[in-house]
């Protein structure tokens, strides 16, 4: 049995090599849906259907278990799904948990009150639906009180990334940046609710600037992942990961193989 990682496109490649380090042992099947990328611009039905036909391509390919490594699919499918359709046996997970949870300091099976957390003030960055989805905002209420969450869409950023275009992306970050702080001008904290932004931490960290503690997805789901596997050990198999996109195979392993700065083969899914 593997575990599948699933993004619109290669961002989610982050989150793949922290599980990666974190669980050595384990197979990952990755699949980018790179014909329909970027998500961050499409309707929530649009979404939702995407991803689960993406998701049970997945299943097909062996996986008992999902992670949307994809936030705009977070937020606009992983809820509705949960409701009625994944088949018996399966189980998918999305990357809000592991950030409530490290912001929080609470465990998600902590089902006491919303409490007060020392953060107060946190900037969210995001691509437009995940953005207008609100998903974070209403997931963080459950579990805390007193927080004010200013959200940026960051529109753009994902298409350069994708493209390669990193001068463009950090052109746009420090735009995004700019424009959440003149209606938030003292973050104490930040979330980059987009599993491509881990590439641009750099620059986000110096448009914030070195108090404003920046919160990853990668290292925290990977994290959260071998939680997940230690209490339920028949969720983990061995054998080869394996990349399937529904793009131009070539093309992605190109910019998969940019992005991590190692070989990355791609075939299509």
């Amino acid at each position: 049995m593997a575990v599948g990682i699933f993004d619109s496109g290669l961002g989610g490649l982050t989150v793949l090599e922290a599980a990666q380090k974190r669980l050595p042992d384990v197979d990952f099947i990755y699949l980018a849906d790179s014909a329909h990328a970027p998500y961050g611009v499409r309707t929530a039905d649009d979404i939702y259907e995407l991803t689960c036909a993406a998701v049970l391509r997945l299943f097909d390919a062996g996986c008992d278990l999902v992670i949307l490594a994809c936030n705009t699919a977070s937020a606009a499918a992983l809820r509705r799904m949960q409701e009625g359709s994944i088949p018996e046996g399966k189980r998918v997970l999305g990357v809000f948990v592991p950030l409530i949870e490290a912001l929080t300091e609470r465990d998600w099976g902590d089902n006491s009150p919303p409490c007060e957390v020392d953060v107060k003030h946190v900037a969210l960055f995001a691509t437009p639906a995940t953005v207008s989805s609100r998903a974070f905002q209403r997931e963080l209420a459950f579990r805390a009180i007193g927080v004010d969450v200013e959200a940026q869409a960051c529109g753009g950023v994902v298409d350069a990334i994708e493209d390669g275009d990193f001068v463009l992306a950090e052109a746009m970050v420090r735009l995004h940046v700019d424009a959440l702080m003149r209606k938030m001008p003292m973050p104490q904290a930040a979330i980059l609710g987009c599993t491509h932004y881990p590439l641009m931490l750099d620059a986000f960290q110096e448009a914030l600037g070195a108090d404003v503690k920046i919160f990853s997805q990668a290292k925290l789901v990977g994290e959260s992942l071998a939680d997940y596997l230690t209490r339920h050990g028949d969720k983990i198999g061995v054998g080869e990961p394996a990349y399937l996109t529904t793009g131009d195979p070539k093309q992605v392993s190109n910019r998969a193989t940019q992005f991590l700065r190692r070989q990355i083969t791609f075939n299509a899914a």
